[in-house]
């Protein structure tokens, strides 16, 4: 039986006993009056699938007929319809539910308990993260080429694994992850990019911000000092400000984030540095060796962590043989993240981070006590996605299929979108940077983000990217997520606008 059949029969049971003991009626009229009680209070809401006439009469153990009475009776009113292919259903939407806005708690009200500092801090700073409530894919940052994504073969892994899983396999699983998948990302991270680590060191997790967060509580006390690239991703802002950490921001000159800034720091003892040397974002910087390797003895000669954010490291080092900084390393003091979510898709909802061997503990620890694991299924079918060697065909599909879609992005955008220009970088990224040929504030730059965004078109902001005041203004845009005909249409749409 259908499980809405057993919520709403058990809901009109229990209401039919109840109109029973008041005054005698026929029993179709009892039916009536229970299912238009639990209708109008919405306790079966509306469009919610109700049990068959057939159903619901061998349940009340009545008659057929009697049933049919009651149920013509609500189609009268106008309560349920019958929906030819799709049975019987709720047609009522009560227009005095309370709003959302009412069910807020209110936070000072002295009937409850206070809120945390550190909650109060998160909830002080959830604006500054990229989040849009829409699901617009033109031209939205961060989202990679989705519709090459080999769906039959994701699909056939896992019915593989539904197939053979055993019952064990779907009891708790380990909180940093299942060792298969460790081992696997350890072996291609070896390959690609030559950085060797045990497969314990790895910590799976559902994206970067999860990461940073694990990092963030397991190091950060308030005031501790964090160094952060200026400009740098919104959400790596908001976590470690909400974390209660003191933020300096460094800015970057032409081979990455700046060492003389840095070293004006010194006294601040910062406990991180945040960079993203491969293609810092979201300007496109990469990293020279000669910094990598002048940052690691700063961090070393100011017993600092580094934590090196590999996002999209397979599209920003596609000609390069540049090492990463964790490579470099020779002192265990490099966190290393990296996510699948922006090669394959955002919904799978998997990413990876290596962290120092003294961390491994309080990392899981952690894990212990919030979100546990990410699925098994999902882990085991990525493990065969590498293992396969579907990922590195994918790469390869992403990487043609982006690089037909830069160059037809900048072009287009050139001659549809006058007032600014594309930021001239080689191909190394999933999105571009368009600055204001002309100066404008940060409300404007406001202003054509909310435009756009009613218009199903996705930016970020640029100023949103910078600690402090902004030193510039324009849009990242994310030109791969659309296929080219798709691209043509929607920039000139924003053409319109700019």
């Amino acid at each position: 039986m259908n499980t809405n059949h057993n919520f709403a029969i058990h809901r009109i049971q229990k209401e039919f006993e109840i109109q029973k003991k008041k005054k005698p009626f026929n029993k179709y009229i009892v039916i009536y009056r229970s299912m238009k009680y639990c209708i109008e209070n919405i306790e079966l809401p509306h469009d919610w699938l109700l049990p068959s006439t057939r159903v619901l009469a061998e349940e009340l153990k009545l008659s057929r007929t009697t049933v049919l009475k009651a149920y013509e009776l609500l189609m009268l009113e106008k309560l349920i319809v019958s929906k030819i292919g799709s049975g019987y259903r709720v047609n009522f939407e009560n227009t005095k539910t309370p709003k959302v806005d009412s069910l807020k708690p209110k936070i000072n009200n002295e009937l409850y308990p206070t809120i945390s500092s550190k909650g109060e801090s998160y909830l002080n700073n959830i604006a500054l993260i990229n989040r849009l409530p829409n699901n617009n894919l033109a031209f939205r940052p961060g989202v990679p080429p989705i519709d090459v994504f080999p769906i039959n073969q994701w699909k056939s892994l896992l019915n593989t694994y539904w197939r053979y899983v055993k019952s064990s396999g779907l009891a708790y699983s380990q909180s940093t992850g299942l060792d298969e998948l460790k081992k696997s990302i350890a072996n291609y991270l070896n390959v690609s990019r030559n950085v060797k680590c045990t497969y314990e060191q790895i910590v799976i997790v559902s994206g970067s911000l999860q990461s940073l967060y694990l990092i963030a509580n397991t190091l950060i006390n308030k005031g501790d000092a964090v160094v952060l690239e200026n400009p740098l991703f919104p959400n790596v802002h908001s976590v470690f400000k909400s974390s209660q950490a003191e933020l300096i921001p460094v800015e970057l000159d032409e081979e990455g984030i700046s060492l003389n800034q840095l070293n004006k720091i010194k006294d601040k003892h910062p406990k991180l540095i945040h960079v993203t040397p491969s293609n810092h974002y979201p300007l496109g910087t990469k990293m020279s060796l000669k910094r990598r390797l002048e940052i690691l003895k700063w961090a070393s000669d100011n017993k600092a962590l580094l934590i090196e954010n590999d996002y999209e490291n397979e599209i920003a080092n596609l000609s390069s043989n540049m090492p990463t900084i964790y490579s470099l390393d020779t002192e265990d003091r490099t966190i290393y993240m990296g996510t699948f979510n922006r090669l394959l898709h955002p919904s799978i909802r998997l990413g990876y981070m290596i962290v120092p061997k003294y961390l491994t503990k309080v990392v899981e620890a952690l894990q212990e006590h919030s979100h546990r694991f990410v699925s098994p299924s999902i882990q085991m079918v990525m493990n065969q996605f590498i293992d396969k060697n579907y990922l590195y065909q994918h790469i390869k599909n992403c990487v043609n299929a982006a690089k037909e879609r830069h160059d037809l992005f900048i072009s287009e955008f050139e001659r549809e979108c006058q007032s600014m220009y594309i930021q001239q970088k080689t191909f190394a990224s999933f999105h571009l940077v368009a600055f204001f040929k002309e100066d404008v504030s940060a409300d404007y730059e406001k202003e054509i983000i909310r435009k756009l965004n009613e218009n199903n078109i996705t930016t970020f902001s640029l100023s949103k990217c910078y600690i402090g005041t902004p030193q510039k203004q324009g849009l990242i845009l994310g030109y791969a997520s659309i296929r080219p005909t798709m691209i043509k249409k929607e920039i000139k749409k924003m053409g319109t606008f700019l």
